[in-house]
């Protein structure tokens, strides 16, 4: 009997139909040759303190650094994820081969080894690993099956970064919750945690430290056209009124016009980080939010594997493209398909697809490909859903079309001795801005707006009279990081970087996996370490304190996490050994835990809960404000994500529709009728 195992119970109901296991039993499907059984996400976890040392049980200064001299797993405690393990056990005992079903990635292979290796598994295994959900995805992995012992540096990563995880976690926070906490407060500490905090708080403090000061624009208006002094800003009223008095009355002239023609290409496919950007700029969905989405999506077969950090395809899709593209033009909404036309024009550039470097290049993939659409024709999506696949549908559509192409225009004059400057930008052929509507154009493009003006036809030698003025302004502070920015900057390892592709380069000191920034995000604000204000990100007092009252570079570096995350990938390459990775980060932790033991300044972080009553106090009424804004006319079906808490699905009750997170306090519910 072959054993297949998924990572959750819908993914084995599909493998279990297209394989021909139609029996439904307790805990797996069966038929056909093929037991198919799942697991719930996570079953098993590294054993808590206690689980290794009596001693460890306590939190105790004494007892620190706490390093075991070998992990070891367990089952989580549940009730229902013991019942499921004793049910896989019993299967993989009398398997004849497994197959690994689980999600294809770092996380994914973790869970599966780690069932595997509790259940002592000794039958051959092998590993289905797909891009995406669609039945001929699954027939085709199934075709083409891994053998296991390939991903065994991908599970080596996922295991160092587990117990690296635990290491720093469970040894600081306990460290500094004892040496600097009080009245029960827990102080969490995190590898990716803290540092991602100590960005909000450096930019925090930036901000409220900041003092604004003036500074004079000399500018003027010659033909109904703003031009700007070259000199640059004056920092003194005085110096401006001086360049002021030399132009004012005297004729303008123009010296120069300049014009160039230029190509613009289609923004590159979109990997996690950047759909999740966009979301948040757009739509100010949370980085959670968006990512439960997009999953979402992947789940209904609908788009490929989202935990991705490459914007590529590899050489193989693109045979696969011209019907990716058909499935997609077939997708209607209120009556009308919203793809056709440009999908129609794109035909009507070529009869065949063009292939770019930018879009398709294999070396650029390593476990999965850019998210794009799958083909299967849309059905029945939510509001917040059809958001999410017309920003993959609309991108993946624009890679194909031509470059936009526009023209840029310079010009200069001459007032005595100062100089001015203005520029316009025409669009001549939108090319894959088509794709896009001008209110979409406008939002990408509103920092460049001033830029994009058309000019009156100048022409070199001409003269005549301007308008000047001097404007008193003032310099602005940074601005707050948004979830956008953060994940961008977390992306980048703290460098402030806004063009995609530089971005890219910069992944391999990323912190953090696209898949867990989220999640990292999240819990700085279960923690209080942080708040929304709006769509700005800010520390709290008691997020602040954590950080001045860290001294240790390791726990509040962007850049040496960023280090620690380029080794976790190196072990996945087979470029760095994982004993190594993991004895660095025991020498590590054993030096942070002597040099805060020798702290004997006695400070203590005080949460005074006043941010965590406005924090709840704030997302009580932006529930009730959502609940009432769609109460009544909201339409929803099973399997849907919660419009309410972004995390959960819709179940279907005898009466009415709720939401699989009411044990977590979702009281979503919304009449079946």
């Amino acid at each position: 009997m072959i054993v297949c195992i998924a990572e959750k119970p819908s993914v084995a109901r599909d493998i279990a139909r297209i394989l021909g296991a139609t029996t439904s039993r307790d805990g797996y499907m069966e038929g056909n040759g093929y037991q198919v059984t799942w697991t719930f996400g996570h079953l098993c976890e590294l054993k808590e303190p206690n689980d290794y040392e009596q001693n460890w049980r306590y939190w105790t200064l004494a007892a620190l650094p706490m390093i075991p001299r070998r992990f070891g797993l367990k089952l989580i405690p549940d009730r229902g994820i013991e019942k499921q393990f004793q049910t896989i056990s019993q299967l993989y005992a009398n398997a004849d081969e497994i197959i690994n079903c689980g999600d294809a990635g770092q996380e994914g292979e973790l869970i599966q080894r780690w069932v595997m290796q509790m259940a002592k598994v000794k039958c051959p295994v092998k590993r289905l690993w797909i891009s995406s959900m669609t039945d001929e995805a699954i027939k085709e992995g199934f075709e083409n099956l891994k053998e296991e012992k390939q991903y065994n540096r991908l599970y080596l990563a996922g295991l160092s970064r587990a117990i690296g995880d635990w290491l720093l976690g469970m040894n600081c926070t306990r460290l500094y919750t004892l040496m600097y906490g009080q009245n029960h407060q827990v102080l969490s500490i995190g590898r990716v945690q803290t540092p991602t905090l100590a960005l909000i708080v450096k930019r925090q403090k930036e901000i409220d430290n900041f003092k604004p000061e003036p500074y004079w624009v000399l500018s003027t208006i010659y033909r109904d056209t703003l031009f700007t002094a070259t000199s640059g800003k004056f920092t003194s009223k005085e110096e401006g009124q001086q360049a002021f008095s030399l132009i004012e009355g005297k004729p303008f002239v123009i010296t120069s016009v300049q014009k160039k023609q230029g190509k613009e290409p289609a923004k590159q496919l979109y990997d996690l980080t950047s759909l999740q950007v966009d979301l948040n700029r757009k739509y100010g969905f949370s980085a959670e939010m968006s990512l439960n989405l997009i999953q979402g999506l992947y789940e209904k077969k609908l788009t490929t594997y989202p935990r991705v950090d490459t914007q590529y395809l590899s050489d193989d899709i693109y045979p696969k493209c011209p019907k990716i593209l058909n499935g997609v033009s077939q997708y209607m909404e209120a009556g009308r398909k919203p793809y056709l036309d440009i999908i129609k024009t794109l035909a009507g550039f070529s009869k065949t697809l063009p292939k770019s470097k930018r879009v398709f290049d294999t070396s650029k993939v390593t476990d999965h490909h850019a998210i794009i659409p799958t083909g299967q024709v849309p059905n029945g999506l939510t509001d917040v859903e059809k958001k999410v696949y017309d920003l993959i549908a609309r991108r993946f559509i624009a890679v194909f079309y031509p470059d936009c192409k526009f023209s840029t225009t310079s010009v200069t004059g001459k007032v005595d001795k100062i100089e001015f400057k203005t520029s316009g930008k025409e669009i001549l052929d939108p090319g894959w801005r088509a794709v896009y509507t001008k209110e979409e154009q406008r939002q990408d493009d509103g920092k460049n707006a001033a830029d994009d003006k058309l000019l009156p036809t100048f022409v070199k030698g001409e003269s005549g009279p301007h308008k000047p003025t001097l404007t008193e302004k003032m310099t602005v502070p940074p601005k707050h990081y948004t979830e956008a920015s953060l994940l961008r900057a977390m992306e980048t390892a703290g460098k402030l970087v806004d063009d995609e592709e530089l971005s890219a380069a910069m992944k391999e000191n990323g912190i953090g996996r696209p898949s867990s920034r989220a999640g990292i995000i999240e819990t700085l604000f279960k923690r209080h370490y942080i708040r929304r204000e709006r769509k700005n990100l800010v520390a709290t007092p008691t997020g602040i304190q954590l950080i001045d009252t860290i001294h240790e570079k390791l726990l509040t570096s962007v850049e040496l996490t960023g280090m620690w995350e380029k080794k976790l990938r190196e072990i996945e390459q087979n470029k760095y050994d994982a004993g190594t990775f993991i004895n660095e980060l025991k020498d590590q932790v054993t030096r942070i835990v002597n040099d805060v033991l020798h702290d004997n300044s006695g400070q203590l972080i005080v949460d005074s809960g006043e941010e965590k009553a406005k924090d709840e106090e704030g997302k009580a009424k932006m529930e009730d404000k959502k609940a009432k804004s769609k109460k009544g006319k909201l339409k929803v079906k099973e399997g849907d994500v919660c419009p309410k808490c972004g995390k959960g699905r819709i179940l279907k009750g005898k009466t009415a529709y709720g939401c699989s997170r009411w044990k977590e306090g979702c009281d979503f519910r919304a009449p079946l009728k």
